[in-house]
């Protein structure tokens, strides 16, 4: 049976733990046929970012055009995006329709705490990219930067969704991977499907192999976006998939870092 398609365009990670490298993984493990679109090469391990190489914004366009060209994309994901041209880019494709489902995570800070967004472009992303996506999938801080407002408590993290929502994206998740301050043994994200908001949990796991986190939770939805997924059912199997790969690579010792999830975990059950 043939596949379903996605497409990431992301940044990739020499360490393989996260960007794209994430991304085709998880894409892999859900039953879907993964396609790239490359944003930037990064010097990048478990313990950091050493360097980052932009790809020129045509280009990025050049992949995704290739891609699409030729296969019937489902799905579509954004992880590092880097540049504001790029960013501008992406966007323009989006409002030409040529994205469907498109799931944004606006990566803006790695786990490390390394910046991986040129402060131009965040403006770009409130006014031009997020009004067309499908879902937005931020985590607290990447919240924090695109409303400019601290989220202290899960009762902000909650408005900070439905403010989000106001920008124009279909969905939000902000997402609960870094504790607030009334956090409790619950790794909690926050939905706005569009009209309400409701609490997206799942046990806290007790691992520093945390790296690629949040690239694995916006595959996933694309993933089951594209294999036809409500995005209720989507939200709930990355949910689902991200706790079993942090679980199945909790003990791991690659790298000297935060290092990577366990992307195959359900292979080895």
């Amino acid at each position: 049976m043939t596949p379903a398609v996605a497409l990431t365009i992301a940044g990739s990670d020499s360490g393989g733990g996260a960007g794209l490298q994430a991304d085709l993984k998880t894409f892999a493990a859900l039953g879907v046929y993964g396609t790239c679109a490359v944003t930037a090469l990064t010097a990048q391990n478990t313990r950091g970012v050493a360097g980052i190489h932009p790809v020129p914004a045509e280009f990025v366009v050049a992949q995704v055009e290739a891609v699409l060209d030729d296969f019937a994309v489902a799905a579509v994901k954004t992880g590092m995006l880097g540049t504001p041209l790029i960013v501008s880019a992406v966007a323009e494709l989006a409002a030409a329709g040529r994205l469907p489902h498109l799931v944004v995570d606006p990566v803006m800070v790695a786990s490390s705490g390394d910046h991986l967004l040129d402060p131009a472009a965040e403006s770009r992303y409130v006014e031009e990219l997020l009004p067309h996506a499908a879902l937005v999938t931020p985590n607290l801080r990447e919240a924090e930067v695109l409303l400019g407002v601290p989220i202290r408590c899960l009762a902000e993290q909650r408005e900070a969704a439905r403010a989000l929502g106001a920008l124009g994206p279909a969905a939000v998740v902000v997402k609960g991977g870094h504790p607030v301050a009334d956090s409790t043994d619950q790794a909690v994200d926050v939905v706005w499907d569009g009209t309400s908001v409701y609490d997206l949990s799942a046990p806290r796991v007790p691992t520093a192999n945390n790296h690629g986190t949040g690239c694995t939770f916006a595959a996933a939805v694309a993933a089951m976006l594209a294999a036809g997924a409500t995005p209720a059912e989507a939200l709930r199997t990355a949910k689902d998939y991200v706790f079993r790969a942090l679980s199945s690579g909790a003990s791991w010792q690659l790298g000297h870092g935060h290092g990577p999830l366990d992307h195959f975990a359900d292979s080895h059950r």
